[in-house]
């Protein structure tokens, strides 16, 4: 069952960053920014512990990995915070210092054990402060893209295959309890950043970071389905429900933003 999952959870991750980082130089970084929130690993993990062990116990699991969630906007913001700062070796200082603020955060979230609803309002409170912090940055787009050839493809696809096998080896090198914390990685939406960084820059990573906090509620919305429904209807309806609560999310979203910025427009 693990290697069944890692490879399913390896394969996905690869064609989610690939996907993203055509979604930033075709649509628009804002996008891409909003999509990283989209439930893919995660999804995967649930599923097969929901197949191998029972729908009960991969609702519990859910239930635990909500507010792990704000570790991931700790590493956004950790991410953001170093490489704005530094005029060089900025993709190195964001990288770092991003999985230090996600690993203490995991940590200080792990001994709360804050449950369903200290999960959920913890999340949604992080969601809400880190869209504030984030605000004062500038929505940019990608002016001049990368011709797509099949070597840039072959660099993306290693870039996001060797940042996941380097995650899932440091959790196996530092022992159970870390391997817990690592568990709820961004898997998809790091080396996204990463690859972003060495492609456009630092400013246009900057502009993914700014609208995560958003996109992260379609995650947030996809692990509370879980937790409900799983027991009730089983793996598989689980599954498609929970997709739907989160791509509807994510339409609701895309919505309200328009709305938004054609209010913006008129004024």
């Amino acid at each position: 069952m693990l290697e069944t999952l890692f490879f399913w959870k390896i394969l996905v991750s690869i064609g989610a960053v690939v996907g993203l980082s055509l979604v930033a130089e075709h649509v628009s970084p804002k996008v891409a920014g909003i999509l990283s929130g989209y439930p893919l690993g995660s999804a995967i993990a649930l599923f097969f512990i929901g197949l191998e062990q029972s729908p009960e116990f991969a609702a519990t699991a859910a239930v635990h990995t909500l507010a792990g969630f704000t570790a991931s906007l700790v590493l956004a913001w950790g991410y953001y915070v170093a490489a704005k700062t530094l005029t060089r070796a900025h993709l190195a200082a964001g990288a770092i210092t991003g999985i230090v603020g996600f690993m203490l955060a995991s940590a200080f979230l792990k001994q709360l054990s804050p449950g369903l609803l200290g999960g959920t309002l913890i999340t949604v409170a992080a969601i809400f402060l880190f869209s504030r912090l984030f605000r004062q940055i500038e929505n940019l787009a990608i002016k001049q893209k990368v011709q797509f050839t099949r070597g840039v493809l072959l660099f993306r696809a290693g870039m996001a295959a060797m940042t996941i096998l380097l995650i899932t080896a440091s959790a196996d090198w530092f022992g159970p309890v870390w391997a817990g914390l690592f568990s709820a990685f961004p898997i998809t939406f790091f080396p996204f950043m990463l690859i972003l960084h060495m492609t456009y820059g630092k400013s246009l990573v900057f502009t993914v970071i700014k609208n995560y906090p958003l996109g992260l509620g379609a995650l947030m919305c996809y692990a509370l389905t879980v937790s409900q429904t799983y027991a009730i209807i089983g793996v598989v309806w689980g599954t498609i429900v929970a997709f739907g609560v989160a791509t509807g999310y994510l339409i609701l979203l895309s919505f309200m933003l328009n709305r938004k910025q054609r209010i913006g427009a008129k004024l």
